[in-house]
C-alpha cells in the first residue's frame, strides 16, 4: 500500500487536471516564501500565529525534512500545490496531519491558499485529489476536517466535496493568537463511496 510511494526516495506526486500535489523540495523555497509573504494579512486571521522565523530558509528546510519523515513513517502527508504549466507555479498546501491507525483509521484535513488564488475552485479540486488516496491508497476509515464558524468559503469546500457538518467544538485550535470556536466536519469511506467517489 505505502510502501510503493518509497520505492524512490521521491514520493509519487498526485495529480489532477489542473493541479499537481506533492511533498516540498528546498528548491520551492523561493515561490513558497514569495506566496506565503503575499498572501500573510489574507492567511492571518486562519492560521496559528506566525513566528519571527517562519519565512526564513532554515525553517523551511526543516519543513521539507519533517514532511519527508512524516511521509515515510505514515504520520502526516503535507502537500504543495502546484498549478500544472512549463513552470508550475505554487498555489497553496494540503496538510493530512494527526493519522490515526488501529482503531480510528482517521485523519484530519487541513489546507490553504494563496491570495491570488481565491474563488477559483484550486481547493476544492485538490480536496477532491486527496480523498481517493485517503481512503484508496492510505485506506483510512475517516477524514475529519474543522473551520472557522464564520469561514464559510472552507465550508463549501468541504461540502461540495461530500464532508457533513457533525457539530461545534469551543475554543477548538489557537488560530491567530485566540482560543477559536470550530465547526467540525467529517467523511467516511462508505459515505465517499456512495456519494463522492467518481463514476468510471
Amino acid at each position: 500500500m505505502i510502501g510503493r510511494f518509497f520505492s524512490t526516495q521521491n514520493f509519487a506526486p498526485l495529480e489532477s487536471k489542473r493541479l499537481i500535489l506533492r511533498l516540498p523540495e528546498m528548491e520551492d523555497y523561493p515561490q513558497w516564501a514569495e506566496l506565503r509573504a503575499k498572501s500573510q494579512t489574507f492567511l492571518r486571521p486562519f492560521e496559528p500565529r506566525w513566528g519571527e522565523t517562519e519565512l526564513a530558509r532554515f525553517s523551511f528546510r526543516h519543513r521539507v525534512k519533517k514532511a519527508r519523515a512524516d511521509a515515510a513513517a505514515d504520520k502526516a502527508y503535507a502537500f504543495l500545490l502546484f498549478e500544472k504549466g512549463p513552470n508550475p507555479k505554487l498555489v497553496g498546501g494540503l496538510n493530512l496531519s494527526n493519522l490515526r491507525r488501529r482503531v480510528a483509521q482517521t485523519v484530519t484535513l487541513g489546507y490553504w491558499v494563496g491570495v491570488d488564488q481565491i474563488n477559483k475552485g484550486i481547493m476544492s479540486e485538490a480536496v477532491a485529489r486527496v480523498l481517493p488516496f485517503i481512503f484508496d491508497e492510505l485506506d483510512l476509515h475517516r477524514a475529519e476536517a474543522a473551520c472557522l464558524v464564520d469561514n464559510q468559503r472552507s465550508m463549501r469546500v468541504l461540502e461540495k466535496n461530500g464532508f457533513m457538518r457533525e457539530g461545534q467544538a469551543e475554543g477548538y485550535l489557537k488560530i491567530d493568537g485566540k482560543w477559536q470556536d470550530h465547526v467540525l466536519f467529517g467523511l467516511t469511506k462508505e459515505r465517499y463511496i456512495d456519494h463522492v467517489q467518481p463514476r468510471s
